[in-house]
């Protein structure tokens, strides 16, 4: 005979048992409780009775011999008992960077708490199509609204939050922070009395969450660096597009010019080594009408469609040295060649800094190292494979220097598994591939040549798998990117995530992950217990912007349309407890919790990892600790799972609560679809209440 879940009803006898008459002693059967815990496979051939401390007995036992310890998970009578939520160790007590979560933010869009702050970029304004008014200024969330929605954050259980870099910018399209101007300042766009980057940092700490501030030190604005290198431009209020006339222009907030609509003088930039007419001009002509020479060509500006280029670009071969490259900028094959990636300038706005100059050395790691004086606890280095590895572990080994202790990592975005010359069908070197970044080794061949270099990066290798497995809905072919897991310096640091502000998991990777909601539900379940730091993209946890482009894409696309939306509409007090009713917000919430209480899923290794498509199994054992976990994961159909060559003992589910004793070296068990089991031995039970996907 068979049965559906959760199969047939038992009868209650005295003394809180429970009774059944198989018709076949030679039936497999399992025990549960009708919400969601059970039994392993269990087998009978003859009268018996199988007590809460899961073993059996020729004679019915009493009571007491059958109790499991207290808080086992289930009850002496059967009955499921939850373990409490164990908040955080203090932000002190937790110098490994292992033990944390991650929520990545773009500040200026996540909430506004300070509308007096809010800038219009003067690329991609958003105007409302029936009152032609200009919306949704690209500078709209602020460290204000961060303040004000730490709670949240912490609610959903995350323990660190990676911010976009907060330093001065500058250029047509700035909100997000990688066209840094002054390392040295941070932008009074996010700024409010009250809510300075101190007063976040504080805050944050004030809830054992830690700081994560992102670093460019690849390349600076198109204008230079304020107090030390300036870029020959003229400035912005004298350009005037083709077809217009000067004080006629009509974009947004930009009435008359395009110059800074914000700032009295309407000029881009304030750098006390522009040459002196620049400086000039700067102190009058707001309007930008009067005449102006252009020093290169002879030219008088104002003119109508006057070229572009001599506002708004750069000539790579008159950059001064000292600061700056001279190479051009990358194209074409450049993409995946190191000197070119190293050596040539990133894009119009993205000029590349000469970083192996000691005064470049000298003012980047010393404006840094003020904000690790702040408080900040953590780094993230941008554009990686743009600075050659040795001169990068400079920098990061300054950092760690000045803070013992520190963590920092890199974003070396791959789209691909990023093996290098170790093979895989990548088409780079490894000189510019994550893994050669978190070591030491200098044959591109051979990682274990050289140990760990202390700089682990975002795991865009496990990332690209996601596109060909959980974005179709299985887990196949995923255990092959954690068979290289070797390469890396220490694969336990690695950053893990399904979405970033750049790509998206999907074959395209140009949108926010467009799959069934399950689909992400399960990938957050190996993100949250395979090895590395889970990392969780804003708005992730409602399936914020689904299928929208991660970037403006088309030419006339505005924030509003991509991933990089405004999300402080779903952050209101009105609004707030629906965000966090959804489905993957409490997933992840839940998948925090469990993540918290298992050291093993925090700092231990993967081992004896096993995929067939519809489900994946592992374990995590951290000796140190006396922490040992076995995973099983489901994507789409229920699963069973067997995993050999584990320690004996009793094993408790912290997704379910049910538990197993293993007397030999197998474990076996059930997990429904898109859902875990995670048996940890002599484990608490479970942790955290049922939702759609954990169950």
């Amino acid at each position: 005979m068979g049965t559906a879940w959760p199969g047939l009803p038992m009868e209650r006898e005295a003394d809180d048992w429970y009774g059944f008459r198989l018709p076949d002693a030679a039936m497999h059967f399992v025990l549960n409780d009708a919400h969601g815990r059970q039994t392993g496979d269990l087998q009978r051939e003859r009268e018996g009775w199988y007590g809460t401390d899961l073993r059996w007995y020729d004679r019915k036992p009493a009571a007491a011999a059958t109790t499991r310890p207290e808080g086992g998970g289930n009850s002496p009578t059967g009955r499921p008992v939850s373990v409490p939520i164990i908040s955080p160790a203090p932000i002190g007590e937790r110098a490994d960077f292992r033990r944390e979560t991650i929520y990545f933010l773009i500040t200026t869009r996540f909430y506004d708490g300070d509308p007096s702050n809010n800038f219009f970029c003067r690329d991609r304004i958003t105007f409302n199509p029936k009152t032609g008014q200009a919306e949704d200024p690209h500078w709209r969330g602020d460290f204000k609204g961060l303040i004000q929605r730490l709670d949240y954050i912490k609610d959903l259980g995350f323990t660190a939050i990676w911010i976009t870099p907060p330093v001065e910018n500058r250029s047509g399209l700035d909100y997000h922070g990688y066209h840094a101007y002054d390392w040295t300042k941070i932008d009074p766009r996010l700024e409010s009395p009250g809510a300075t980057y101190q007063d976040l940092i504080d805050a944050a700490h004030a809830r054992d969450i830690k700081i994560i501030q992102d670093v460019v030190i690849n390349h600076s604005c198109q204008f230079g660096i304020r107090g030390k290198v300036h870029i020959d431009h003229l400035p912005v209020k004298y350009y005037v597009p083709q077809g217009a006339a000067q004080g006629r222009v009509n974009h947004g907030p930009y009435q008359g010019n395009l110059g800074n609509y914000a700032w009295p003088n309407r000029d881009d930039i304030d750098n006390p080594l522009a040459p002196s007419w620049y400086r000039e001009r700067q102190q009058r002509d707001p309007e930008g009408v009067e005449p102006l020479v252009d020093p290169k060509s002879g030219e008088t500006v104002p003119k109508p469609g006057y070229n572009p280029g001599r506002f708004f670009g750069v000539d790579a071969h008159t950059l001064d040295p000292e600061w700056y490259h001279q190479e051009g900028f990358i194209c074409g094959g450049d993409w995946e060649s190191a000197h070119p990636l190293q050596q040539k300038h990133l894009a119009g706005d993205c000029i590349d800094l000469a970083t192996e100059r000691q005064n470049v050395k000298d003012y980047l790691i010393g404006a840094i190292n003020r904000y690790l004086d702040m408080g900040v606890d953590a780094l993230r280095i941008d554009t990686v494979k743009h600075v050659e590895r040795d001169n990068l572990l400079e920098y990061v080994n300054a950092w760690k220097t000045h803070k013992p202790g520190l963590f920092v990592f890199g974003e070396n975005l791959v789209k691909g598994y990023g093996w290098g010359d170790l093979g895989g069908g990548d088409n780079g070197p490894s000189q510019i591939r994550p893994w050669w970044y978190t070591r030491l080794s200098h044959d591109p061949h051979n990682p274990d040549a050289g140990g760990d270099s202390g700089f682990p990066q975002l795991d865009f290798g496990l990332f690209s798998t996601f596109r060909d497995t959980v974005s179709k809905g299985t887990y196949g072919g995923t255990g092959q990117i954690l068979g290289m897991d070797w390469i890396y310096g220490d694969v336990t640091q690695l950053v893990t995530f399904l979405q970033n502000h750049d790509v998206g998991p999907d074959n395209d990777f140009k949108y926010r992950f467009k799959g069934e909601q399950w689909m992400a539900a399960a990938a957050y379940n190996l993100i949250w217990t395979a090895r590395g730091i889970p990392c969780l993209y804003y708005g992730e946890e409602i399936e914020f912007m689904k299928g929208a482009p991660q970037d403006v894409e088309g030419e006339k696309d505005t924030l509003d349309q991509t991933g990089r939306a405004y999300f402080g509409d779903h952050l209101t007090d009105e609004r707030l407890a629906e965000t966090q009713n959804h489905p993957i917000y409490r997933h992840i919430r839940r998948l925090n919790q469990i993540r918290h209480a298992i050291p093993a899923l925090q700092r231990a290794r993967m081992s004896q990892v096993a995929e067939w498509g519809s489900g994946m199994s592992f374990v995590r054992d951290l000796p140190s600790e006396g922490s040992y976990a076995v995973v099983g994961l489901a994507i789409g159909g229920d699963q069973h799972v067997t995993v050999d060559g584990v320690r004996p003992g009793t094993y408790r589910d912290a997704v379910t609560g049910s538990a197993i004793h293993v007397s030999g070296s197998t474990l076996s068990f059930h997990v429904k679809g898109n859902s875990a089991g995670i048996y940890v031995l002599d484990g608490p039970g479970k942790i955290g209440e049922d939702g759609l996907y954990l169950r």
